[in-house]
């Protein structure tokens, strides 16, 4: 069964080649990668320039939200844009102040972009590239901070040697001005960060070719595999889609489950939990697609599955315990829900099945009978789905 850390990894590891972060630690360039589809939105890979930039360590990263980089000078409505492009699954290049390990703010351009599956156009990572400002910071009056561009910083820094400024110069001198600013602000406690800092027209060019080179490698790498990934949602009819928003909110529920869509051909799975994935041993890229009658072996009892089959067709809730079978071909007793799920206008958007081994049916903390646990997962999905059918649904670029 599949631990936390193995999700992390394989996130990268199923859908590229191995060589993929080797050759994505070969850029300069400071950028990390989540995914949208375990829980929280972790961050799956941290770049060396990224690392050295915020002087965290890999392990310290990996996992994490991006929330960590942000402090009390960080703007929460700028926070909040990033959000939006995440749930219309856009690009958004947005000037940010983070914070570096040991507490030194700075500003930064944040540049990020969907990555999707050219297969069933899904989004699958997010790729976001932080550039530093280069601005450096000065009292005015003694009141406040004015950023003024750095005049020993000129285009012939980002000139044709790339790898000597990318690697050393940007990231040593972005520490140096932020430590200045540390230092400033360690003398004055009244001043605060400057409410807005915008990047340079040269600042923003480089995050959109940093972003290309990025794309153009996981875009190699994907090709390996033949799992492509591509920068733009192709154009694909017939595919049931889940927005990232639907995505993360579905994330946070602990239960396993599984949600299919009934309005496409064989009811594939189109949402599993990570539990799901523990469960059964199986990997998301061996699950998604796929009707459930895939977990059923030879001592699977026909009838259970009829009443299945009949509960979806009369559009009712039914509980059944039924015999399934684990990637490895073991078997569990699975005490199996399925119930529709229907969105704001009253029409069913999906199917739930909610699995629950027999042998671990007691085991929870909270006092819940194992019918309670499975009706509240089936809750907090339908909460999530007619939630986001109120609002703006997937995005359409």
């Amino acid at each position: 069964m599949e631990s936390e850390s193995g999700l992390l990894e394989q996130s990268i590891n199923s859908r590229y080649s191995l060589w993929v972060q080797e050759a994505l630690n070969e850029l300069p360039d400071s950028f990390t990668v989540t995914d949208p589809y375990i829980s929280g939105q972790p961050i799956v890979f941290a770049s060396k320039g990224f690392l050295k930039m915020m002087g965290y360590s890999k392990t310290e990263v990996i996992g994490r939200n991006g929330r960590i980089f942000q402090g009390p000078g960080t703007c929460r409505r700028s926070v909040m844009e990033i959000r939006e492009a995440i749930r219309e699954e856009r690009g958004i290049q947005i000037n940010l102040v983070n914070y570096r390990r040991d507490g030194t703010p700075f500003w930064m351009l944040f540049h990020m972009c969907p990555v999707f599956s050219k297969e069933d156009g899904r989004v699958i990572h997010f790729v976001a590239v932080q550039v530093p400002i280069l601005r450096k910071p000065r009292r005015r009056n003694g009141v406040g901070l004015v950023y003024e561009e750095e005049s020993r910083v000129n285009e012939s820094v980002y000139g044709s040697c790339r790898r000597e400024v990318c690697s050393d110069s940007l990231v040593d001198l972005g520490s140096a001005l932020s430590l200045e600013c540390a230092l400033d602000d360690a003398d004055n406690r009244g001043l605060e960060i400057e409410e807005t800092c915008e990047a340079s027209e040269l600042e923003k060019q480089r995050a959109a070719s940093s972003m290309n080179n990025i794309l153009s490698v996981l875009t190699h790498y994907s090709e390996l595999t033949g799992r492509l990934v591509c920068g733009k949602r192709c154009n694909l009819t017939g595919v049931g889609l889940l927005s990232s928003s639907l995505n993360i909110s579905l994330g946070r529920i602990k239960q396993s489950f599984v949600l299919t869509d009934p309005h496409l051909p064989d009811m594939p799975i189109v949402y599993a939990s990570e539990a799901f994935f523990k469960l059964t041993g199986y990997a998301r890229h061996e699950v998604m697609g796929r009707n459930c009658r895939f977990l059923s072996g030879e001592d699977t009892d026909s009838s259970a599955t009829y009443r299945i089959k009949e509960s979806v067709q009369n559009e009712k809730a039914c509980t059944v315990r039924i015999l399934n079978y684990r990637k490895d071909k073991s078997s569990f007793w699975n005490l199996l829900h399925v119930s529709p799920i229907r969105n704001a206008s009253g029409k069913i958007a999906y199917f739930v099945g909610v699995q629950m081994e027999e042998a671990c049916k007691n085991q929870d903390g909270h006092g819940l009978s194992p019918e309670m646990r499975q009706l509240s997962a089936v809750g907090a999905v339908r909460i999530a789905v007619r939630s986001l059918s109120m609002g703006a649904g997937t995005s359409k670029s």
